[in-house]
């Protein structure tokens, strides 16, 4: 892990292999990385051993923001590296589960189901059994990144984006299954539509996946 400040009051811990470091790790050993450190980063500072106003994953960072001493900080969270492993504290800690009904009717199903080998009973089998957790969000307020599948069931993007899809849209792209809290553009993978909202700023909180997040899609 290495750590860098950006700007005056902000930390970045990236969690990517070096890429001079021969045989990279896997995108999964990365993201389970990355929820560890997200994990154990909320826990400090609940227990006020961290001061940080916000704790932001992406694919293989963690992002604070808000930190007065960042340099000191930075001393405090290497030496955590070596005296708590995090991912110990991830794998055990409590976290809340969203389940989200889904009508299995996307039109891309077909598409997946060769991707994957089977047919589409058995994606919306796979999809509808499979507890996935949310890795960190971005793209869209609300949109959170579904982490779950395994490597080998990664799809690809469509190679021309969807001017419009529609809000509610669950979809896959890459290793990632996600919901379109609203009508955008779009290049993934179509599998299905939930009437459930995503984002809403007057709610409290205002996104109904957050990161950390277990999320189950099912049949509704």
């Amino acid at each position: 892990m290495r750590i860098r400040t950006v700007g005056t009051q902000a930390l970045l811990l990236d969690l990517a292999p070096p890429e001079d470091a021969g045989a990279p790790g896997s995108e999964t050993d990365v993201a389970a990385a990355v929820e560890a450190w997200r994990a154990e980063l909320w826990r400090r500072r609940e227990l006020g051993e961290l001061v940080a106003v916000e704790i932001v994953p992406a694919a293989a960072t963690v992002l604070l923001d808000g930190v007065p001493d960042p340099a000191a900080t930075a001393t405090r969270i290497a030496a955590w590296t070596a005296t708590a492993p995090p991912a110990e504290r991830a794998a055990t800690a409590p976290t809340r589960l969203v389940e989200v009904p889904v009508t299995y009717d996307g039109e891309d199903l077909a598409q997946v189901a060769d991707h994957w080998r089977t047919d589409v009973p058995g994606v919306v089998h796979r999809l509808r059994d499979t507890e996935f957790h949310v890795a960190f969000c971005g793209f869209a307020p609300g949109f959170g990144y579904l982490t779950g599948l395994p490597a080998e069931l990664a799809v690809p993007r469509l190679a021309t984006p969807r001017s419009r899809v529609p809000a509610g849209s669950v979809a896959l792209a890459g290793r990632y299954a996600g919901i379109y809290p609203t009508a955008s553009p779009g290049g993934w993978l179509l599998v299905g539509r939930t009437k459930a909202t995503l984002f809403d700023v007057a709610a409290d909180p205002p996104a109904l996946l957050s990161p950390g997040t277990r999320v189950r899609l099912v049949d509704r």
